[in-house]
Parts: structure tokens; sequence; C-alpha cells
């Protein structure tokens, strides 16, 4: 059986971490939360609730929580005609295609963003699969969009790699016992990236391309293991 390759869309395929990082803030800052702007950053890469969790606290009053969120949403949308592919994006998913991985983007954004991102990234012809917030109980750093993930490849935990740009990707695909490529297009350092896991790390996805003959990435045989 061929591998997949499961990929995170914002920060990893599209230059989006800094826009949802302002929209993250001026959400905040419009029901009176003021974190800094770096640890807000740094939570980027979190689904909604658990970002909420990490920069104001498990014990806190949650009945903000939709309502932040959704400004966040409308926040962000006016990002979308700002929104680019990374270089080599879509050039990386055909040449793994091409080579016989199944293609599968593990995105936790909603349904409404994750087909602005698609039809950005126009990539369509390469792409086997999809997931959403909708797909999912639990954001990342929990497991469970890569399980998502695994079943609309229709693959175990052995014949898939995840790649994304922030530790809770490498967290995330570790509790599901998937092995994590990373990129520094997020805004991530390498060392907390290794330091989470990843088990090769590539400045952004056009440089992974150019090195794809070197990584793991070079040939789904190599890597159709059985499940762990």
């Amino acid at each position: 059986m061929a591998g997949a390759v499961l990929f995170d869309v914002d920060g990893t395929l599209l230059d989006t971490s800094y826009w949802h990082t302002i929209a993250w803030s001026e959400a905040l800052a419009q029901f009176g939360h003021t974190p800094e702007m770096a640890r807000i950053h740094e939570a980027i890469g979190m689904g909604g609730d658990q970002l909420l969790d990490h920069l104001l606290g498990q014990e806190r009053d949650r009945d903000q929580d939709e309502a932040i969120s959704s400004a966040h949403q409308a926040l962000f949308a006016r990002s979308w005609p700002s929104l680019r592919a990374f270089d080599g994006a879509g050039d990386l998913l055909r040449a793994l295609k091409g080579r016989g991985w199944t293609i599968v983007l593990a995105s936790s954004a909603s349904a409404r963003d994750l087909a602005v991102m698609r039809r950005v990234l126009d990539a369509d012809d390469a792409i086997d699969a999809a997931t959403c917030a909708d797909d999912v109980e639990a954001s990342k750093p929990a497991p469970d969009l890569v399980h998502a993930a695994l079943a609309k490849a229709g693959v175990g935990p052995g014949q898939a790699l995840f790649v994304g740009d922030t530790q809770w990707d490498v967290q995330a695909a570790a509790q599901a016992q998937v092995a994590c490529i990373a990129v520094l297009s997020g805004g991530r350092g390498e060392r907390a990236l290794r330091a989470a896991g990843a088990l090769e790390v590539h400045a952004a996805v056009g440089e992974l391309l150019a090195r794809l003959d070197g990584s793991v990435l070079a040939d789904p045989s190599r890597y159709a293991l059985a499940p762990r």
C-alpha cells in the first residue's frame, strides 16, 4: 500500500500565521484581553478552543469564547485578498502525488476558510482529501485531526507522514504515532521543532521540494510500514 502525506495548511502551505496572530489579537482586545502578540503567535497552530485555554487559562469564564472565536473568523476574513501560498507549495503536492503518495490536507480551519485557502493554493488536482474543523472534537495538539486525516487517506499511522510548521503539529502527529516533517515558515525555530520530535526540518516547502530526493518523502514504498 502506498503511503499518505498529511499536510497542515496554515503556516505550512499558505503564509497565514501572522494574519492569524493579528486577527486573534484584535478579537481578544474587543473583549478586554490583551496578551502580548508574541504569546499569541506562539499559540498559532492550536485550534481556537485550545488557543483560548492557552492564552486565557482553563479556569476562566468561557461565556465569551464563542464570540471571541467569531470575531477572529471575521477579522481573519479581511486578510483573504492578501493570502498567498508559499513558493513551491502546489508543486510539492504535485511532485509527491506523482511519486505515488496520497495527499490529504489536515486542516482544523473552518470549512469556509479552508475553501478560500484551497483556491489560493490552486492544487486540487493533487489533493485526494481534506479535513476541517467539523471533522474533529478536539483540535491540535490533540491527535483527533491526524486520526481524521488518516481515515480520509485510508491508511494506518505507519503508512503516513505529517508535514507541519508548529510544535503543536509535531505533538499531535506524535500522539497519533505519525512521524512529522517540519518547516520554519510559520515562524517557529528549528530547536523547538526538533525538541518536539520533528523527523526533518526545512526552511519552507519550497526547500523541501528542492531536497525531496534526500527526504523520507522521496519514495512512498520505503515508508509504507506496518501500522505502529
